[in-house]
């Protein structure tokens, strides 16, 4: 139960349920923190520790006399059985692919069957399956139908533990307005799903209220045969009953002398149990879970640091092969280029649309023969763009006279031969000897 929901005193209620004037003080257990996560866990462990141990025979799939074959026989290696004369000879056997055989992995009865549970873990379970029923919600939440009882956690005068008989217990459910719950659990019959039918729990139904007593004078005999109602003693409580399935805020019925003990048996934060030697309730984590008002106090904004409404966004990766911006950033050239593809596009499509006019097949031509009219264009622009050089104006020089015509020259043959000087008959040098061979 949440501090804010919490009060110092409970009313007690008769067995008419009239109010008796008398109060008790609300025990400091409902105040302990609810810990779910706690409490499933307990319930998981401890519910292990009432399994059966169960196994197969060790000697099943083994009573036979069987060997293998071996190799090159075209059959597999698996045990056979021996001798003739029947079917069952020459089949395989022990393996858990056979007929006959045993299983895989037989169960042994030496598995780790029990849970050690420490017993500080359990009792905080047991402190947070307790306040959680003193929480109206969630008892609701669990399927309870509560809504005409007058108080949770509703306690009753000690007057129903002398109750011995099944009518006077329901004429009890039927004046605290808790016969409700019974209906429910009366109209959840049904069978269970699964083999549990063959084993002795074909019907399954809803939980009832749980009745914790101080002192038993007769009252498991009267509710006894209700069903859904589960009775235990204050000094014996169980979570398995507390919490069924592992889930906190069962409807609770207290009787006046067991809700006045659990002081004595779980204490207070600053007060230790009196039959736990040394135990003290669990701290919880916050004192007040009113979140909202714990941030908005001026108390604690004094000391906190203020909020940091800067948003850091994380800088998205674009591709730039995908993303024309982020191709830009690394390339602005890239504009210009894709302009330029733009309009070489267009102007090819024109001409084809110009000589799909006329009639005449546009020629399909290369790549590198359209890249060479795209670069003679380009540089026939250029050239045409070009700014001429001035040419220099003419100066008008005077003409000077034209040279004398020189006089036609002599017939070159004689001249020629004058030419020639006469040859002297030298005497012609011997040949030196040559040297003979070593």
């Amino acid at each position: 139960m949440s501090l804010t929901a919490t009060r110092p005193l409970v009313s007690v209620y008769s067995e008419k349920n009239e109010s008796t004037g008398t109060t008790v003080a609300l025990p400091a257990v409902f105040k302990a923190p609810i810990r779910p996560d706690v409490v499933n866990f307990v319930h998981m462990n401890i519910s292990k520790n009432s399994r059966q141990p169960y196994a197969v025979n060790k000697d099943a799939g083994h009573q036979t006399s069987a060997e293998s074959w071996g190799t090159g026989r075209a059959v597999a290696r698996i045990p056979r059985v021996r001798g003739g004369g029947t079917h069952r000879s020459g089949q395989g056997a022990f393996g858990n692919m056979c007929r006959g055989g045993r299983m895989f992995a037989p169960t042994k009865t030496w598995r780790r069957w029990h849970r050690k549970v420490n017993i500080n873990q359990k009792r905080y379970a047991m402190v947070s399956a307790i306040a959680a029923t003193g929480v109206p919600a969630l008892v609701m939440s669990k399927g309870h139908m509560v809504q005409d009882v007058p108080e949770i956690p509703l306690v009753v005068s000690d007057k129903i533990q002398e109750y011995n008989k099944t009518k006077q217990a329901f004429i009890f459910l039927h004046r605290i307005k808790a016969w409700n719950d019974i209906q429910k659990v009366y109209k959840s019959r049904r069978f269970r799903a699964g083999k549990g039918k063959m084993r002795n729990r074909r019907r399954i139904q809803r939980r009832g209220p749980l009745i914790i007593y101080g002192k038993d004078q007769g009252l498991t005999k009267a509710f006894r045969n209700i069903p859904g109602v589960d009775l235990i003693n204050v000094s014996r409580l169980n979570l398995l009953k507390l919490a069924p399935g592992g889930h906190v805020g069962r409807f609770v019925i207290w009787t006046q002398s067991a809700f006045q003990q659990l002081d004595a048996l779980y204490g207070a934060w600053r007060k230790k149990s009196t039959l736990k030697k040394g135990y003290n309730l669990p701290m919880p984590k916050m004192a007040n879970t009113d979140l909202s008002r714990l941030l908005k106090a001026d108390e604690i904004k004094k000391v906190v640091k203020p909020p940091n409404k800067t948003v850091e966004r994380r800088v998205r990766k674009l591709n730039p092969l995908v993303n024309s911006r982020a191709m830009l950033k690394l390339n602005p050239f890239a504009a210009v280029m894709k302009r330029k593809a733009i309009l070489t596009a267009q102007k090819t499509q024109y001409v084809k649309q110009l000589e799909a006019e006329k009639g005449k097949p546009s020629p399909q031509l290369t790549y590198k023969a359209r890249m060479l009219r795209i670069r003679a264009a380009q540089i026939k622009k250029a050239m045409a763009a070009k700014p001429k050089k001035a040419k220099k104006p003419k100066t008008d020089k005077p003409k000077e006279a034209p040279a004398p015509k020189k006089a036609a020259p002599a017939a070159k043959a004689p001249a020629k031969a004058a030419a020639k000087k006469p040859k002297t008959d030298k005497p012609k040098e011997a040949p030196a000897p040559k040297k003979a061979a070593p």
